[in-house]
């Protein structure tokens, strides 16, 4: 067995000990490798051994393994922030947006965009000045106003949690998400319906689905980095 089917093999493990700690259905969890930082043969392998949905943080980058990568079965993901600008060059080629936050973004994809995209509205629940988002008093004015657009269907929310040894911050974020999540989720809108929670990355995504996770986001603790011999 590779080192990459040994992650593999070791975070699925730990995704079942977290369900059953919770009494969560493994079957709840997507898991998505954050490819960002690897060629697109390291993606390719990721593929092949049955993690299909990867993602990406820039739109170049995304574009390229797109170019070079021949597999149908991949859901692409965007988990950076974009950029107005660079809107036309992912809304067509992607299964979801991890990281809405802003108007102007909903205003370009509802231009760009042929059919409604998966959007997951991000928001940021640690108060962090270096981190993205909507904040949690502006989130359902945000939600509200978003009904505008046809093609922004909103899936869930996304947050990051601060990145600290502190397990008792880091929980007390992802289930703060979860209350805010559950709350729209309640109110049924058509264009929101919100069912999905996308939180937690190598550190802490056992954490992150102990606490209501639907989508975790795994870069290195899954796809490892170049100097294993790939490039």
């Amino acid at each position: 067995m590779g080192n990459l089917q040994k992650r593999i093999q070791e975070i699925k493990q730990n995704i079942s000990e977290a369900c059953t700690k919770v009494g969560r259905d493994q079957s709840e969890i997507t898991i998505v490798a954050v490819t960002k930082s690897v060629s697109e043969q390291r993606a390719t392998e990721v593929v092949n051994e049955g993690i299909i949905n990867l993602g990406e943080n820039r739109a170049e980058g995304l574009v390229r393994k797109q170019q070079n990568m021949i597999d149908a079965n991949v859901s692409w993901h965007f988990i950076g922030n974009i950029q107005s600008r660079k809107v036309r060059d992912i809304v067509g080629n992607i299964s979801y947006l991890h990281s809405l936050s802003r108007k102007s973004i909903a205003k370009e994809i509802q231009k760009r965009a042929s059919n409604p995209i998966n959007c997951f509205v991000q928001v940021n629940v640690s108060g962090e000045e270096s981190k993205s988002g909507v904040t949690p008093e502006n989130l359902d004015g945000f939600i509200d106003e978003l009904a505008d657009f046809d093609k922004i269907h909103v899936v869930g929310l996304m947050t990051m949690a601060p990145n600290t040894e502190d397990e008792a911050l880091i929980r007390s974020v992802f289930s703060k998400m979860r209350i805010l999540r559950d709350r729209l989720k309640e109110k049924n809108m058509p264009h929101a319906p919100c069912t999905e929670l996308s939180m937690g990355m190598s550190n802490d995504y056992s954490i992150a689905i102990e606490e209501g996770a639907t989508f975790v986001r795994i870069g290195t603790a899954l796809v490892g980095v170049e100097s294993e011999g790939v490039r």
